[in-house]
């Protein structure tokens, strides 16, 4: 399996997908249903909240392909909708994004956008995460849209998964990049990764 980013394109390619990949969540993931997904699930965000982002992605059944960071605080001009009306009155005082592509092994590759936001005051970040939990109010553009030129890969919110400590809230999201990666997976991996620590 093998992932690149095209020099100057900004496209992203995945290799070594062969006719045998299977769906994610059939045999290594979730087999048995959402019930075994759910112990996964917990070690992963217990992993993902040490720091230890490849454990994380291990209990989920997953490797990691790529990662890419960008650290910045203007909020408003990466935002849309009721998020950005949000910040037009809540300043923001950290923005880190950082999107993360992981593998089964069998061809199945999702993309996960995990979004750190830091506000002024914890009622600020109460406030915010309230917002980012409707879904139509807007988000934040996954940093892949931007950096990697994932034209194809539509963030649509209903993979979800969101933490609050203190001044600091953490959103992810995740989607399939190429072959078959089932909705409950594509949650639970969302709800792992709103548990890492920033970048």
């Amino acid at each position: 399996m093998a992932l690149s980013v095209a020099a100057g394109t900004g496209s992203i390619s995945v290799g070594g997908l062969g006719a045998g990949s299977a769906e994610l969540g059939s045999a290594e993931v979730g087999s048995g249903g959402s019930a075994r997904l759910g112990p996964r699930k917990a070690e992963g965000q217990k992993a993902a909240r040490k720091g230890d982002t490849q454990a994380a992605w291990q209990r989920m059944g997953m490797r990691q392909l790529k990662r890419t960071a960008r650290q910045q605080a203007e909020c408003v001009a990466v935002s849309f909708g009721e998020v950005r009306d949000f910040f037009t009155r809540n300043r923001c005082t950290s923005l880190e994004r950082v999107l993360f592509a992981v593998t089964d092994g069998a061809g199945n590759v999702a993309v996960v956008s995990v979004v750190w936001v830091g506000l002024a005051s914890t009622g600020d970040a109460r406030a915010f995460e309230s917002v980012m939990k409707r879904q139509g109010s807007g988000d934040i553009h996954p940093l892949g849209a931007a950096v990697l030129g994932l034209a194809d890969i539509r963030f649509t919110g209903l993979r979800y998964g969101s933490d609050r400590t203190g001044k600091r809230v953490t959103i992810a999201e995740a989607e399939t990049a190429t072959g078959q990666v089932d909705h409950d997976t594509l949650d639970a991996l969302a709800e792992v990764a709103a548990h890492l620590p920033p970048v």
